[in-house]
């Protein structure tokens, strides 16, 4: 291994950088519109297609959803006393508009994982209603949410590893249909979700372990019985097409709000990255959509940047965070990835503009004055993406000069994703903002 990194260091000068857990900046130079991808738009909307039809069942199942009318989505707004924060804070003008979109209140499960995560559980459960004769596509899913359904759905199992998110995601939606539940939880879950899960009737098997030996373990138990569906956060497509089917919503949304995506009006889009399943599905449909017009980067803590390192060298889940010295302990829970996915890494590589590297102290001075500027609370993972304009703004980020997006950027949008927090009790709440 001792050879690997010097070979790695000697071939990447970002290495040494990173490996100091500085906050670094990585440009991909494969970045282009030509794609290869076991995949297809087809499959994105028949995400959008089965969302739908369970529209009746997330309304009857959550009261929440009657006034989202079944739909699981987010709003966009413009954050401009954030912006102005920023742009005073770091002595740096984030040219054109700052726009946040608001996954961090995405119903029923708060998180960026509520759709790709709802979206493959209900899919199971409607392919195992269907085989056996009580569902057919043309009829009223709000059924399923009869006693009948819970009961059928009780004969099945449901198993995911997860660093929190996902593992919400799943537990809400499988419990609420009937299935039972197993939630694999790394080391870097925060008790909350833990016991959220629990309340819920989630049985949580907990590991001194990181991520991936959580997602190991649980698909290992899963391999073993035939009744148990295993969500593999690393390696699902259904997953993947369940996140991308926001790319859809977004340009829907930024239609209605008149702004335009063109070679002369960029859209920067900054997400923040764990394992890459959520990112990658997102950075996908938007670069189907949009193209060269759309740019977009992964954010990491400085101590967990496995898809920057996977994609830099080449390797994607062949080399760990560890391997060149970092710890892999983050406060950005969801993040706290030490080795990506290869599934997601490798088909990134024409895809997302570049990864750049973040301070956990940065994530929380963001929390707090989104909250005191905006009275918006997100989670300190959420506040990845904010970092990447002022990055934009002080070093260009490579693409300005290399896209001819210089005379344009006036007219650029950047959109901060965020990914979670209106489930956070009100004591994590108030822990963070006093950090």
């Amino acid at each position: 291994m001792h050879n690997l990194i010097e070979q790695l260091i000697e071939k990447f000068p970002l290495i040494p950088p990173l490996q100091r857990a500085e906050p670094i900046c990585w440009l991909n130079e494969q970045v282009n519109d030509e794609q290869s991808f076991p995949f297809s738009m087809a499959m994105v909307y028949e995400v959008e297609a089965r969302l739908k039809r369970f529209a009746p069942y997330f309304e009857a199942a959550f009261p929440e959803m009657q006034e989202y009318e079944g739909i699981i989505e987010s709003p966009i707004m413009e954050i401009r006393r954030m912006k102005a924060y920023l742009e005073n804070t770091y002595e740096t003008k984030i040219e054109g508009k700052l726009l946040l979109k608001c996954d961090h209140q995405l119903p029923i499960a708060g998180s960026v994982k509520a759709r790709g995560g709802i979206y493959e559980i209900v899919k199971h459960a409607e392919s195992l209603a269907i085989q056996h004769g009580l569902l057919s596509i043309e009829d009223d899913y709000s059924q399923l949410y009869d006693e009948r359904f819970r009961q059928f759905f009780q004969s099945y199992k449901i198993a995911v590893g997860s660093t929190g998110n996902l593992g919400l995601s799943i537990g809400i939606i499988s419990a609420k249909l009937g299935f039972h539940v197993t939630v694999h939880m790394s080391m870097d879950a925060k008790e909350w979700k833990k016991q959220l899960l629990r309340d819920l009737g989630v049985t949580v098997i907990e590991y001194e372990a990181d991520y991936s030996e959580a997602v190991k373990q649980g698909r290992l138990e899963a391999e073993q019985d035939v009744t148990c569906h295993f969500v593999d956060d690393e390696n699902s497509l259904d997953l993947f097409a369940g996140y991308a089917v926001a790319a859809l919503r977004v340009k829907a949304q930024l239609e209605a709000e008149n702004i335009t995506v063109n070679e002369e009006h960029p859209l920067f889009v900054y997400l923040p990255c764990g394992v890459g399943g959520a990112p990658g599905g997102i950075s996908y449909g938007l670069k189907q959509l949009y193209g060269s017009n759309v740019h977009i980067f992964f954010a990491e803590p400085t101590q967990s940047p496995c898809m920057l390192l996977g994609m830099m060298t080449g390797l994607h889940d062949e080399i760990d965070v560890a391997q060149i010295g970092l710890t892999n302990v983050t406060e950005a829970d969801g993040l706290a990835v030490g080795r990506a996915s290869k599934f997601v890494g490798a088909h990134m590589a024409t895809i997302v503009s570049g990864c750049y590297t973040v301070e956990d102290a940065f994530l929380f001075e963001s929390l707090q004055e989104m909250y005191n500027s905006e009275h918006i609370f997100m989670e300190p993972s959420a506040h990845a993406g904010f970092f990447g304009p002022i990055q934009l703004a002080r070093k260009g980020l490579g693409c300005v000069e290399q896209y001819g997006l210089k005379p344009f950027m006036q007219n650029a949008h950047h959109l901060i994703w965020s990914t979670g927090g209106s489930l956070v009790p009100d004591e994590w709440r108030n822990h963070y903002l006093q950090k």
